[in-house]
């Protein structure tokens, strides 16, 4: 007879379990190269941001990743062409929280979340 727990019978052990099975959110894929997620991670044209997007579609400080939490947001700074998650442009200066495998798209230039 199997024995049964807390764990593997009731709701609350259920929810724990589909908790510890989702994946965690630590970097992103551009060009190639894989960028650890910091606590804040500014996009955009200019040099002052820690992901420089050399594109006219891109505005000068386009778009921001900040981690709130144990979990990680996008945000768009009021881009002139905005900033699209899952091919939906999300709205101005709203937080929009990321999870593994999204793309986030800048101008032509495309994120993954992993």
């Amino acid at each position: 007879m199997a024995e049964t727990t807390i764990v593997n019978d009731s709701p609350i052990g259920q929810h724990l379990n589909k908790i510890a099975e989702s994946k965690q959110v630590s970097y992103l894929v551009f060009n190639k190269k894989k960028i650890d997620l910091a606590a804040k991670i500014s996009f955009g044209r200019e040099p002052d941001n820690t992901v420089v997007i050399d594109s006219k579609l891109a505005s000068r400080h386009h778009c921001i990743i900040q981690k709130i939490r144990d979990e990680f947001f996008l945000k768009d700074e009021g881009s002139t062409n905005g900033t699209f998650l899952n091919g939906s442009r999300i709205p101005p200066d709203k937080y929009v929280k990321l999870n593994s495998g999204d793309k986030i798209r800048i101008g032509s230039s495309e994120l993954v979340i992993s």
